[in-house]
């Protein structure tokens, strides 16, 4: 063989080996920056992540509160019904209790002969006393218990006879 001829065997070897080098250092290359590519999408995902775990965990917190309120509202209707019904029952009571109240007043008035001569007398004269107090418009209606014992002398009275309430103080 000829010199000439190994020469160029031995170039086109060391050519092929050259261009396999680089090959293998280009693909080599470009799998570590994809690689970097890929840690830096990884990074920003973690990023994102614990962001929205705090979305989340803000959501539920907010959707806890929102529970807990509707359940607060919902105990406050509750008792607000109670205590319409209460009220109900109350005024009930008090139309039941003044209704015998006065019909002990028109007892006592028709048991007694000076009120029924009295009585044929103011038939034309607006009546005050007793029956003022048992009117039925709302400013008396509307006033709490307060404000009658301030218009009502036996509410007002020490004597524990005069109130109504017979325990001994």
């Amino acid at each position: 063989m000829n010199t000439s001829i190994v020469v160029w065997i031995v170039i086109a070897v060391v050519a092929v080996a050259l261009i396999a080098a680089l090959v293998v250092g280009v693909s080599r290359a470009r799998r570590r920056r994809r690689q970097q590519q890929a840690e830096e999408i990884r990074e920003q995902a973690r990023l994102e992540t614990a962001k929205l775990e705090r979305r989340e965990a803000l959501g539920q917190e907010t959707a806890a509160k929102a529970r807990a309120a509707q359940a607060e509202a919902e105990v406050k209707a509750a008792e607000a019904a109670r205590l319409q019904e209460r009220a109900a029952q109350h005024r009930s009571e008090a139309a039941t209790s003044r209704e015998q109240l006065q019909e002990q007043w028109n007892r006592a008035d028709s048991i007694d002969p000076k009120v029924r001569t009295e009585t044929r007398e103011a038939a034309d004269r607006p009546a005050h006393g007793r029956d003022e107090a048992w009117r039925s418009d709302e400013s008396y209606e509307s006033a709490t218990d307060a404000e009658a014992v301030k218009h009502d002398p036996a509410l007002q009275s020490n004597d524990y006879r005069d109130s109504g309430n017979y325990r001994r103080r």
